[in-house]
């Protein structure tokens, strides 16, 4: 044990004070917060931004139907404009109302391209003004069709809750689980890209080095590859801490000095999105969905994802070292050997993006067993309850997973890390790793 607590210490301490691990872990944050914060601003700052739209030749019943907004499409029905002097007259566009042949199409100019939401806003008035207009037609009065709107919107909802077998019941939402679910299950699966790449190059430069050659001769594989495994975990976990902590301060910091100018151009540019003319439904549906982020099981989550970020890590961690004992600096050679293991992890990806609407399918099921596939879709799986043997199962399985890659790794790395000048296949790998020693 004190062999493998050696080569733990030694790996950790050479890849921390890294130049590379210093830079990435500090200006990593930096730049998702600059990005975040930025992204914000320009957005809120793109939808702040009033349309005054002028309005011709009106069939005669948009006039009185067609909703303005006053913080962002301002509808102007005026005569003596048209697509060659409304910029001139103060207006950002000029909607057209005559008709084309087919009698569905209007025409707007303006002198930039509107964007997607500006667009769908204005389709969106219009079909409301048209419904409006032919219910009138029915003998509804305006005011009467107001009022059963505003009643209507947003009248009821449903409330989804599970019952266990004991009788107690707990509410659930199914958006919120599948958004946990699926950002749990793809930041295990791009750690695990990074990080088993990672321990690959950590283990082609040591062989490049000949490092290697003097510790196999006084440790044993075993015991090698689950020092340098474990020693470049503990490298990537304190990675992430320092991630989670600078990005937390860097957000607080970033947050006191955005503008509150900045910050209600955003609320304003949210207020204004129609959905169905009713603000209160959005406020209400926002509310429904912190309470449902409130009721999330955190600890079960995080705890779980702690368990399958390492076992993941550890399964596949083994792998990528035994394939980088043996490449001789050839990019090509590395790309090929690397294609079995890394074909399992897209996978499971895959099976986790097109069936967690369905946690429970079995396709769901069973690759939340089976170690290669279990790290990402057991995640996805977690949030919409599981049955405690399927997770017990699974966690075991995924344990025993982890140490027979470690050993099989070992003995693939005893030999292939001594080995140079030669390309070595997958046949000749698995030759090494059950040869009797």
């Amino acid at each position: 044990m004190s062999k493998i607590s050696l080569i733990i210490k030694r790996e950790y301490i050479t890849r921390v004070r890294n130049k590379t691990f210093l830079l990435s872990t500090f200006l990593l944050p930096i730049v998702m917060i600059l990005f975040i914060f930025g992204t914000a601003f320009f957005a809120a700052s793109s939808k702040d931004k009033l349309k005054k739209i002028a309005v011709v030749n009106d069939p005669g019943y948009f006039k009185n139907n067609l909703k303005t907004d006053t913080t962002r499409l301002n509808f102007d029905f005026v005569s003596g404009v048209d697509s060659l002097n409304y910029q001139a007259k103060g207006y950002d566009a000029v909607l057209n109302l005559n008709k084309d042949t087919a009698g569905k199409k209007f025409i707007i100019h303006s002198s930039k391209q509107l964007g997607i939401d500006a667009k769908e806003a204005i389709e969106e008035r219009l079909d409301q003004a048209f419904e409006t207009y032919q219910l009138q037609q029915k003998g509804i009065r305006k005011e009467i069709l107001d009022s059963i709107n505003k009643l209507s919107s947003g009248a009821y909802s449903v409330e989804n809750r599970v019952t266990d077998e004991k009788g107690k019941s707990a509410e659930v939402n199914a958006s919120v689980n599948y958004g946990v679910g699926f950002g749990s299950g793809i930041l295990i699966y791009i750690t695990m890209f990074i990080f088993g790449a990672m321990v690959m190059r950590g283990v082609m430069e040591e062989k490049t080095n000949r490092i290697a050659e003097v510790m196999v001769s006084s440790v044993k594989p075993f015991e090698l590859m689950m020092g340098k495994i474990l020693g470049i975990a503990a490298v990537g976990l304190t990675q992430l801490v320092l991630w989670a902590v600078l990005i937390t301060v860097l957000s607080s910091v970033a947050g006191a000095f955005f503008s509150s100018e900045a910050l209600q151009h955003a609320t304003e540019a949210g207020k204004s999105i129609p959905v169905n003319g009713n603000n209160a439904a959005m406020a209400a549906k926002f509310a429904e969905m912190s309470k449902a982020f409130g009721s999330v099981n955190w600890l079960l989550i995080l705890s779980c994802f702690a368990f399958y970020f390492l076992g993941g890590y550890l399964f596949y961690a083994s792998l990528f070292a035994a394939i980088g004992s043996v490449i001789n600096e050839d990019p090509q050679e590395a790309q090929s050997l690397m294609l079995p293991i890394t074909m399992p992890i897209i996978f499971a990806f895959i099976i986790l993006s097109s069936n967690l609407s369905t946690p429970d399918s079995p396709v769901m099921v069973w690759a939340s067993m089976i170690p290669f596939t279990s790290p990402i879709v057991m995640m996805g799986r977690i949030p919409s309850g599981v049955p405690w043997y399927q997770l017990l199962a699974s966690m075991a399985l995924l344990v025993a997973g982890f140490i027979f890659t470690t050993w099989l790794a070992g003995k693939i790395y005893r030999t292939g890390i001594l080995m140079y000048g030669k390309k070595a296949s997958w046949k000749e790998m698995f030759k090494w790793a059950f040869k009797k020693s």
